[in-house]
């Protein structure tokens, strides 16, 4: 016998979000951090390099390469849909904001695939509210959009997605896509084109973005769940056949797609049994995922009888759950684990929000406590900084910065601050609005979350722009390179330069760089400082002499070595 649902739902607590709210709720989320900063280190710049390569025909589409480097990533499609966009920007756009605009794109796309997955899952009948004796229950569509809502709320509010998000490196790449299959399978009982439209986008996207092992896992794993779901706990709500058999061949093509692109590579790095290691993990998955995970993880045990008991029949926990435990796993075992843990969220939104009716008002108020008390102190934060570098007082926040950011040289913009004060006057309205008589809508406990997010990474990408600019950029080293040699130069060679400092001193000093081997002939060389055995062949009585060596202001150890070649 089924398990009655947990959710005890009233018609009163579904009421909607409003449309016009939540899409400026989203722009005010989505577009700080892609306007107005140039490319920050190292991921964010080394990508644009890549694009701008494939933009200039200087790089094979099939093989891109950098200072002749390969990418880090082995990806194709997100270093694509930046050199498309460079060659199609109008001349009045740089190219660094051009190569942004297509990844606008993709993190709405992957707020709209995030609300629509969630939305599917809450129309399936096992995540529907009990039917109260004399009606007045939640309708299904309103209950539905109320989840998903929610679900949209949850995700913005996650710490770990603000950054990563806003860069144009695969990763974003990969979290659209991985959003677009996590609704396609999501939506595949109500619905045939969409879904079924939704898995091949993300499946082959997810394969050409760097992460065929992710899209086989994810893709395969969640046609694996619907086939022991129909044969265990058969129900109307489930895929059709073909489309079932759809999804497999989806699976197989992007198998053999990766496998004919040679996308495949062995990235296997398991944690060592160190003890600071597995904290560090676990501080990433405290803070990357906040406030999704404890949400998350009370779904799993307030719903525990739809998913347990019912042998796969509860999708609206099985499938997010599969998402989340493939990206866990290969956070726990790759280099890059913020970037894996980063295609997790989407499906920890979606089981958070389903926490959202089962909340007692004692958590939720706590919720609401804590993000109040957090978020307020952050932007105080932010604001007493900023009024610091600008007015002198308090003195100490000034005096700090210029330590860390020596010659760094604050200025004052009005369209910041305005942006800034209006997005804060935003959030005391929001304060007052929560701690008032609006205890129904179920999205409620996911508003300061959600707000509180939004606005520190507004705060940030306004007022501090400047300042993270600075620190984050290779701006700073790549002015001193460009004094220190002649106005006029024909070519500049290099040597153990990281992707990143050869896309920044390339395309943003205008340098006309080559190899150590290519650029034999070159007056100049630039060498990497950080590492000593780079230059440990540079002898006295060598061809080269050290001419300079300049650091980043910010960053002392990160460094630049400049030689001259002797007179012969």
């Amino acid at each position: 016998m089924n398990q009655p649902t947990p959710a005890i739902v009233a018609q009163s607590a579904v009421r909607r979000l409003p449309r016009w709210a939540l899409w400026l709720f989203c722009l005010a989320y989505v577009l700080p951090g892609f306007i107005g900063r140039g490319p920050w280190k190292r991921e964010d710049v080394a990508a644009f390099g890549y694009m701008a390569e494939l933009a200039g025909a200087a790089s094979d589409w099939w093989h891109p390469t950098l200072g002749g480097l390969a990418p880090e990533f082995d990806a194709l499609l997100p270093y694509w849909l930046g050199a498309w966009a460079i060659r199609l920007a109008p001349d009045w756009i740089t190219p660094d904001l051009a190569v942004r605009l297509p990844y606008i794109v993709l993190l709405v796309i992957t707020l709209l695939a995030t609300w629509y997955a969630t939305y599917s899952l809450a129309r399936s009948p096992l995540a529907q509210p009990v039917n109260f004796a004399f009606g007045g229950e939640a309708e299904p569509t309103d209950y539905a959009r109320t989840i998903a809502d929610a679900g949209v709320l949850a995700l913005i509010a996650c710490l770990g997605l603000a950054q990563i998000s806003h860069e144009t490196t695969p990763a974003l790449a990969q979290l659209c896509f991985t959003a677009l299959l996590f609704y396609g399978v999501a939506g595949l009982p109500r619905k045939n084109f969409q879904p079924v439209l939704a898995c091949a986008l993300g499946l082959i996207g997810l394969t050409l973005s760097g992460a065929p092992s992710m899209a086989i896992a994810l893709g395969a794993g969640c046609a694996v769940i619907y086939l022991l779901r129909a044969r265990l706990a058969p129900s109307q709500d489930a895929p059709r056949r073909w489309q079932l058999v759809l999804l497999i061949g989806l699976v197989a093509i992007s198998a053999v797609m990766a496998t004919q692109l040679n996308l495949w590579r062995w990235r296997i790095d398991l944690p060592l049994a160190q003890v600071s290691e597995w904290q560090s993990l676990g501080r990433l998955f405290l803070w990357f995922t906040w406030p999704a995970w404890p949400l998350a993880l009370w779904t799993l045990w307030r719903w525990r009888h739809q998913w347990l008991h019912l042998h796969f029949a509860g999708r609206h926990v099985w499938l997010p759950l599969w998402f989340a435990l493939v990206a866990s796993v290969a956070t726990l075992t790759t280099n890059a684990a913020d970037r894996s843990l980063l295609l997790a969220l989407p499906a920890l939104a979606a089981l958070a929000a389903f926490a959202l009716p089962t909340l007692k008002r004692s958590v939720a108020a706590l919720i609401d406590w804590f993000t109040l008390i957090f978020f307020s102190g952050c932007a105080l934060i932010i604001w007493v900084v900023w009024i610091s570098l600008q007015t002198g007082l308090p003195a100490q926040p000034a005096r700090n910065v210029a330590r860390l950011a020596p010659g760094f040289l604050h200025s004052f913009s009005i369209t910041s601050f305005v942006i800034a004060l209006s997005a804060t006057l935003t959030w005391v309205w929001l304060v007052k609005w929560r701690a008032g008589r609006h205890r129904a809508a179920l999205w409620k406990s996911l508003v300061l979350p959600a707000g509180g997010a939004a606005l520190c990474w507004l705060l940030l990408m306004t007022l501090w722009l400047p300042l993270l600019d600075y620190a984050r950029s290779y701006a700073p080293m790549v002015r001193q390179a460009k004094a220190l040699l002649p106005a006029q130069v024909s070519c500049v060679a290099t040597l153990g330069l990281s992707r990143s400092q050869w896309a920044a001193l390339r395309f943003f000093g205008d340098l006309p760089l080559k190899s150590a081997e290519s650029g034999a002939n070159c007056r100049w060389l630039i060498a990497d400082g950080e590492n000593p055995s780079v230059t440990a062949g540079f002898r006295p009585g060598q061809p080269w002499r050290l001419s300079a060596v300049f650091s980043h202001p910010a960053n002392l150890q990160e460094k630049f070595l400049l030689f001259e070649r002797l007179e012969k």
